[in-house]
């Protein structure tokens, strides 16, 4: 996997990873606006694997924004995020608020180049494959990359978070 050329495709995630040395792959699509999953929808329109395909979610565990990152196919199963984090209850967050704190539009939200570094949580079941897609910051576009790569780049721990 090469590194990807910034050109007018540059986001901040795309941004951060090249600044952090990460090798990644980009993958546009014409994103459908009638889509009801922005993470199946990227899944079907790149012919990938949904269970490699994470989508980013907000949630506030006690009170403190973190990210939760599962299986487009999945669902976050909230008390284990909370879990993960040391906390005893997690909800998810408010829309507006992932957006403001984030920097991106829902369902472009990616969990890399956020505006501020949050705690991150990566479904551990990232790690079984060699190459993750997760959102490259703006709604039609992913980002491949070596789930090492993208727990590093995050400061993610890894655990057991999608049902």
């Amino acid at each position: 996997m090469a590194k990807a050329k910034q050109g007018g495709q540059g986001t901040p995630a795309t941004v951060a990873l090249a600044k952090a040395g990460v090798e990644f792959s980009t993958h546009a699509y014409e994103h459908d606006q009638a889509a009801k999953s922005y993470g199946l929808e990227a899944a079907e329109a790149l012919g990938l694997n949904p269970q490699q395909v994470f989508k980013t979610l907000l949630v506030e565990v006690d009170g403190k924004l973190s990210v939760g990152v599962v299986p487009v196919d999945k669902q976050l199963d909230l008390k284990a995020v909370a879990a993960a984090l040391g906390g005893k209850k997690a909800v998810m967050a408010d829309p507006a608020a992932a957006e403001r704190i984030t920097g991106y539009v829902v369902g472009g939200i990616s969990p890399i180049g956020q505006k501020r570094p949050l705690p991150t949580v990566v479904d551990a079941t990232a790690t079984e494959y060699e190459t993750v897609y997760v959102s490259g910051g703006r709604r039609g576009l992913d980002l491949g990359l070596s789930p090492g790569d993208l727990i590093a780049v995050t400061s993610a721990r890894t655990a057991a978070i999608a049902r």
